[in-house]
Protein backbone atom coordinates (compact mmCIF):
# COMPACT_ATOMS: atom_id res chain seq x y z
CA UNK A 1 0.00 0.00 0.00
CA UNK A 2 1.59 3.24 -1.18
CA UNK A 3 0.56 6.53 0.36
CA UNK A 4 0.71 9.94 -1.28
CA UNK A 5 3.50 11.02 1.06
CA UNK A 6 5.57 8.07 -0.21
CA UNK A 7 5.56 9.14 -3.87
CA UNK A 8 5.13 12.93 -3.83
CA UNK A 9 8.21 15.09 -4.08
CA UNK A 10 6.52 17.96 -2.28
CA UNK A 11 3.04 18.76 -0.98
CA UNK A 12 1.98 22.21 0.14
CA UNK A 13 -1.19 24.12 0.91
CA UNK A 14 -1.76 27.83 0.81
CA UNK A 15 -4.36 30.55 0.60
CA UNK A 16 -6.16 31.05 -2.66
CA UNK A 17 -7.74 34.24 -1.39
CA UNK A 18 -9.59 34.74 1.91
CA UNK A 19 -12.29 32.19 1.08
CA UNK A 20 -10.39 29.36 -0.66
CA UNK A 21 -7.44 27.04 -0.04
CA UNK A 22 -5.25 25.29 -2.59
CA UNK A 23 -3.19 22.13 -2.17
CA UNK A 24 -0.37 21.51 -4.66
CA UNK A 25 1.00 17.99 -5.04
CA UNK A 26 4.32 17.79 -6.91
CA UNK A 27 5.26 14.37 -8.27
CA UNK A 28 8.70 13.28 -9.50
CA UNK A 29 7.77 11.77 -12.87
CA UNK A 30 4.94 10.92 -15.26
CA UNK A 31 4.28 7.40 -13.88
CA UNK A 32 3.88 8.79 -10.36
CA UNK A 33 1.66 11.58 -11.69
CA UNK A 34 -0.53 9.09 -13.60
CA UNK A 35 -0.81 6.92 -10.48
CA UNK A 36 -1.89 9.89 -8.37
CA UNK A 37 -4.41 11.06 -10.99
CA UNK A 38 -5.97 7.57 -11.03
CA UNK A 39 -6.32 7.59 -7.22
CA UNK A 40 -8.81 9.23 -4.86
CA UNK A 41 -6.65 12.35 -4.95
CA UNK A 42 -8.70 13.50 -7.94
CA UNK A 43 -12.05 12.22 -6.65
CA UNK A 44 -14.16 15.19 -5.58
CA UNK A 45 -16.31 13.09 -3.23
CA UNK A 46 -13.27 11.80 -1.37
CA UNK A 47 -11.77 15.28 -1.18
CA UNK A 48 -15.08 16.73 0.02
CA UNK A 49 -15.20 14.19 2.86
CA UNK A 50 -11.54 14.75 3.67
CA UNK A 51 -11.87 18.52 3.96
CA UNK A 52 -15.50 18.57 5.13
CA UNK A 53 -16.75 20.61 2.16
CA UNK A 54 -19.40 20.09 -0.50
CA UNK A 55 -17.82 17.86 -3.20
CA UNK A 56 -19.41 20.05 -5.88
CA UNK A 57 -17.26 22.96 -4.69
CA UNK A 58 -13.96 21.04 -4.98
CA UNK A 59 -11.84 21.93 -8.00
CA UNK A 60 -9.14 19.55 -9.27
CA UNK A 61 -6.53 20.59 -11.83
CA UNK A 62 -4.11 17.89 -13.06
CA UNK A 63 -1.16 19.53 -14.84
CA UNK A 64 0.61 16.67 -16.66
CA UNK A 65 3.48 18.69 -18.17
CA UNK A 66 4.58 19.73 -14.66
CA UNK A 67 3.60 16.49 -12.85
CA UNK A 68 1.47 18.57 -10.49
CA UNK A 69 -2.06 18.14 -9.19
CA UNK A 70 -3.74 21.25 -7.79
CA UNK A 71 -6.82 20.92 -5.57
CA UNK A 72 -8.85 23.96 -4.48
CA UNK A 73 -11.77 24.12 -2.08
CA UNK A 74 -13.59 26.67 0.09
CA UNK A 75 -12.12 27.44 3.50
CA UNK A 76 -14.10 26.30 6.53
CA UNK A 77 -13.60 29.76 8.04
CA UNK A 78 -12.76 33.02 6.28
CA UNK A 79 -9.08 33.88 6.53
CA UNK A 80 -8.36 35.94 9.61
CA UNK A 81 -11.77 35.39 11.18
CA UNK A 82 -12.16 34.42 14.82
CA UNK A 83 -12.64 30.74 13.84
CA UNK A 84 -9.63 30.57 11.49
CA UNK A 85 -6.96 28.34 13.02
CA UNK A 86 -4.53 28.39 10.08
CA UNK A 87 -4.43 31.91 8.67
CA UNK A 88 -2.05 31.08 5.82
CA UNK A 89 -3.51 27.65 5.07
CA UNK A 90 -0.07 26.09 5.39
CA UNK A 91 -1.17 22.99 7.33
CA UNK A 92 -4.25 22.02 5.34
CA UNK A 93 -2.46 19.43 3.17
CA UNK A 94 -1.84 17.07 6.11
CA UNK A 95 -5.06 14.97 5.72
CA UNK A 96 -3.87 13.94 2.25
CA UNK A 97 -0.53 12.47 3.35
CA UNK A 98 -1.95 9.03 4.10
CA UNK A 99 -4.17 8.85 1.01
CA UNK A 100 -3.58 5.55 -0.79
CA UNK A 101 -2.38 5.99 -4.37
Amino acid sequence: MTRLQDIATYIRSKNAGPFWLTVDVFLPDRPSFDRAVASDLTDRKTLGRTFNVDPASVLVFPIPDLHVIKVSFPRAATQGSRDDRDMHGGQQFVPLLDLVV
